[in-house]
Order: structure tokens, then C-alpha cells, then sequence
């Protein structure tokens, strides 16, 4: 079962089990005028004449379930309450083709006898921000400091990009790398393909996907490893920046390839969040470490150092990032970077608000 399934399965079950436990413990008062209310409990009571039902049980038995669902539902978390999207969730699903297409159309093709670098940046989670801020910069630094402009493929989950970017979905995901490799856009045995995915993850390594009432699908550790292994993407870096995400390592990593992650399998990260504008491991790995060296192992050091630092100061256990890599991969992107001009340091900022957006998918034709 994937991880997704395994979520949808916990919320109905446990939903289930909250309501049954409150059906169990529920209480009734039958009230006769002039007489003392009579308390009346289970199933089995006879019904009265006039029914109050007393909220403590049922809240007490959601609360738990709420808790205990929180951690696969990070909004959930937050105290959040559903919210009533101010888009036409079916547009917009009904939209991803058409958005994939133009994403891929947009792309350069590669060069002859030249290794390119190919970016496909996957922000999951569309409820906060952070997630989408890191994308877009990845963005902003691949194409202005890293000679990829034209090679990037954004898919994000926020409600301010449902009319200009594809879903980051695990079908939009594979419609991009089969995208890819058609056309001559990209050659899998020159050119290179690097993942940058940021989202929630759960101790389980699961990637989580979602976006207000959207059912999406979770994308699982080994979700993903299938998913990069049937396609003939010879040079890979893939970054996995989320909780507990270096469980993606070990199914990831080969002689051609570059895992990093933000987390140790068995640990958290941190600095996600809706009053976070990047992570941490996103504020050291891409704006501190990728415009302070040229090479991602290099970046990848001082984002270990600079998260290691960030941590003890607020008293938080250490991620640990994790790094894989080989020889043939690190000759590889050396390759790569003696064909690139080196653009200027990038600053961060924070993406473009929601009041950007265009109105036209929050009501129907």
C-alpha cells in the first residue's frame, strides 16, 4: 500500500473509531417540566421526550482523533479548519494537462555534445507557503546563477499558482520526466536531471501532497524510487528537503547518482511552518550554500554546518542532513559547471502573493 492509500485509509478508520467512541460514550437528558433532568446513557435508552446531547464526549473523542490524524494532516496540526477553496478545484484538475504541455513547451532543448542541467522543482504541501517560496526560488537561482534558464519545471500546490503552474502531483510528475525525454529536450545520457522536492514527511517516509480539499496522493519513498528507475535518467541529484526524508536515500541512490536530504530517516527538520518564509534546510542549502560555492557538495557542507548551528541555538535535535554520491556523478556535475557561466549571487525573497491571481477560476463559466 502506498502512502497515500495508508493516509486516506488511517483518516476514514480513525474518523470512524472518534464517532463510535462518542456513540458509546454519549449522554442524553430526558426533561419532564417539573421534574429533575434524568441522565440517560448508550444506545439502548429509550428516547425522550426531549433530547440534549452533551458536546464533551464527542469533542473530547475528535480531539484525540485530531491529534493523533496530525500526523499525516500537518494542517491538522495548526488547529486549521477546512477551508472552502476560492478556485473551482474541478478546473483546475481538469487543467493539468493542458499546464504540463505548456510547462514542457517552454523548455529549451538540449545541446549537442553539451551536458545540460535540467531542474524539475516539487513543492507538495499547498496550505503553507514556505513550500512554494523554496521552489520558486530554485527557480530564480538555476535560471540566474546556474545558466539553466528555459530548463526548469516548477509544479507547486499553492492557491496562487493554480492558474499558471501544473499541480506537484505524482502524475504531473511523470508526465514532466516523460515530458522530458521526448522531443529532443533533454538526452539521458549527456545531460543531467536534478529533483529538488519539498514538502511535509512522516516517519514512515512518505512525501506528502496536498492541497486544501484536493485528494492527492502521497508519494511514498519507494513511490519514488520506481518512478525515477523505469525512466533512462543516467545522471540524477535528487534533494529531498522534508521530516524524516533521508529514508528516501537508500532507494535513490546509485553509481551515476546524487541523494541529499534534510534529515536523517529518523529525524525531523525544521523551519516549515505558515509564519516561515524558507526552511532551514532550504535558507543553508540554496541561498546561503549554492551562492556561496559552485558545486552542491560544497553547499551541501555548509548547509550541515549552518542547520547544525541554527539548531543548538534554539535547542532543537539536530537533522543531520545526509549526502550519497560517487565519483562518477561528482565528474559529472564538474563537467557540467566547467560549461557554465556563473551568473550573480541570488537574494531570497518570498514569492508573490495570492492577490496576484487572476479571479478567472474562482467561479464557473
Amino acid at each position: 500500500m502506498t502512502g497515500s492509500a495508508a493516509a486516506r485509509l488511517a483518516f476514514a478508520l480513525l474518523t470512524g473509531v472518534g464517532l463510535g467512541f462518542w456513540l458509546r460514550d454519549r449522554q442524553v437528558v430526558s426533561e419532564t417540566p417539573g421534574q429533575a433532568p434524568i441522565a440517560v446513557t448508550g444506545p439502548s435508552a429509550a428516547a425522550p421526550s426531549e433530547v440534549r446531547l452533551d458536546p464533551e464526549p464527542l469533542l473530547a473523542n475528535l480531539a484525540a482523533t485530531r491529534d493523533f490524524l496530525s500526523r499525516w494532516f500537518p494542517a491538522l496540526a495548526a488547529g486549521e479548519e477546512p477551508k472552502a477553496p476560492d478556485y473551482s478545484p474541478e478546473r483546475v484538475l481538469y487543467d493539468q494537462y493542458r499546464l504540463v504541455d505548456e510547462a514542457l513547451a517552454a523548455l529549451r532543448p538540449q545541446t549537442p555534445g553539451h551536458t545540460d542541467l535540467y531542474v524539475v522543482a516539487f513543492a507538495g504541501d499547498g496550505d503553507e507557503n514556505v513550500f512554494r517560496n523554496e521552489v520558486e526560488y530554485v527557480d530564480k537561482l538555476f535560471s540566474e546563477r546556474y545558466g539553466a534558464r528555459d530548463r526548469v519545471v516548477v509544479l507547486a500546490n499553492n492557491p496562487a499558482t493554480v492558474e499558471t503552474r501544473p499541480l506537484a502531483t505524482w502524475t504531473n510528475l511523470e508526465l514532466v520526466l516523460d515530458g522530458l525525454l521526448e522531443h529532443d529536450r533533454f538526452d539521458p545520457d549527456e545531460d543531467i536531471l536534478l529533483l529538488f522536492m519539498t514538502s511535509h514527511g512522516d516517519e514512515e517516509h512518505n512525501l506528502y501532497v496536498g492541497m486544501d480539499l484536493m485528494p492527492l496522493d502521497w508519494i511514498a519513498a519507494e513511490d519514488l524510487s520506481r518512478t525515477l528507475s523505469a525512466r533512462p535518467f543516467r545522471w540524477r541529484v535528487s534533494i529531498i528537503s522534508a521530516c524524516y526524508s533521508g529514508g528516501f536515500l537508500e532507494g535513490l541512490k546509485n553509481s551515476t547518482s546524487m541523494v541529499i536530504t534534510a534529515a536523517r530517516a529518523d529525524r525531523t527538520s525544521f523551519g516549515c511552518g505558515v509564519d516561515s518564509d524558507i526552511t532551514y534546510f532550504g535558507k543553508a542549502f540554496l541561498v546561503e550554500g549554492l551562492n556561496q560555492t559552485d558545486t552542491f557538495r560544497g553547499a551541501f557542507e555548509i548547509a550541515r554546518q549552518l542547520v547544525g548551528d541554527w539548531e543548538r541555538a534554539e535547542n532543537q535535535p539536530a537533522s543531520e542532513p545526509q549526502i550519497a554520491s560517487t565519483p562518477l556523478i561528482e565528474a559529472k556535475l564538474a563537467q557540467w559547471r566547467r560549461g557554465v557561466t556563473l551568473g550573480p549571487v541570488q537574494p531570497f525573497a518570498v514569492a508573490a502573493d495570492a492577490s496576484s491571481r487572476s479571479e478567472a477560476s474562482s467561479a464557473r463559466p
